[in-house]
């Protein structure tokens, strides 16, 4: 519910407080806390907002989808009608949950992730929103999991949705493998290709160090999404930046 008290100081509090994930590019926070609590909070599903709060008293809570990114997944996967996706890089499982809840019921995820501990914190919240029989989670890398499936040609072309919030350094290795399972028409996700605006600063900006250490990483990402004849690619300015990449061919 958005607070009555409408300070500058308590509207940055209440921001800090309800949106831990906070990666929005917008230059008003006033702005993108008006996003939140006019269209996204008052929405958003209650479970969706237990898992929230859950995952914000976590210390790594910065890996977390943001809200609003997670409204727009939900809403893309019912518009695509998906039924059967992949999730690389779970952290909690907010936009897992997300997933799970616009699927059918007889929908499928494969969701991968190198910690199950964060997968098990948001567990439970997931099965009492009823949706944990959609998800099949294997905890470890992603790459040697890819290259079995890929291996066997009846995974190719079997993905509607894959969206991966992993490891940057291994986006490309990820593309690689997963432009082969995902369907002609349906989508591959790739989160925080916009890195903190970081892909527009300068050499020598001051930049936190797991920043400027990546970026070079989503900067070659980027390059190769534009170039690549197999899909056409979408950025959009929600959350940290996704790029959607719908395969053609």
């Amino acid at each position: 519910m958005a607070s009555t008290n409408n300070t500058p100081e308590n509207q940055n509090q209440a921001g800090r407080h309800q949106e831990v994930g906070h990666k929005s590019l917008l230059q008003s926070d006033a702005l993108y806390q008006y996003i939140l609590e006019t269209s996204v909070y008052p929405r958003e599903p209650e479970s969706m907002k237990e898992l929230r709060e859950l995952t914000a008293k976590h210390p790594w809570n910065i890996m977390t989808t943001s809200a609003d990114e997670g409204q727009f997944l939900n809403m893309l996967l019912k518009l695509i009608n998906a039924k059967k996706t992949m999730e690389i890089g779970v952290y909690t499982g907010y936009s897992l949950l997300a997933t799970a809840l616009a699927l059918p019921e007889d929908g499928q995820i494969l969701a991968m992730d190198i910690n199950r501990e964060n997968y098990e914190l948001g567990l439970p919240v997931i099965e009492k929103a009823g949706v944990a029989h959609k998800i099949e989670f294997k905890e470890g890398p992603a790459l040697p999991v890819l290259d079995e499936m890929v291996a066997d040609e009846k995974n190719h072309g079997s993905y509607d949705f894959i969206f991966v919030d992993a490891d940057k350094d291994n986006y490309i290795n990820y593309h690689k493998r997963l432009i082969d399972l995902v369907k002609v028409g349906g989508l591959i996700g790739y989160d925080n290709t916009l890195w903190n605006g970081s892909v527009v600063a300068p050499p020598d900006a001051p930049l936190r160090k797991y920043v400027r250490y990546y970026r070079d990483f989503v900067l070659e990402l980027n390059k190769a999404l534009a170039a690549d004849p197999r899909i056409e690619i979408c950025m959009l300015p929600v959350g940290d930046g996704i790029t959607l990449c719908r395969r053609i061919n």
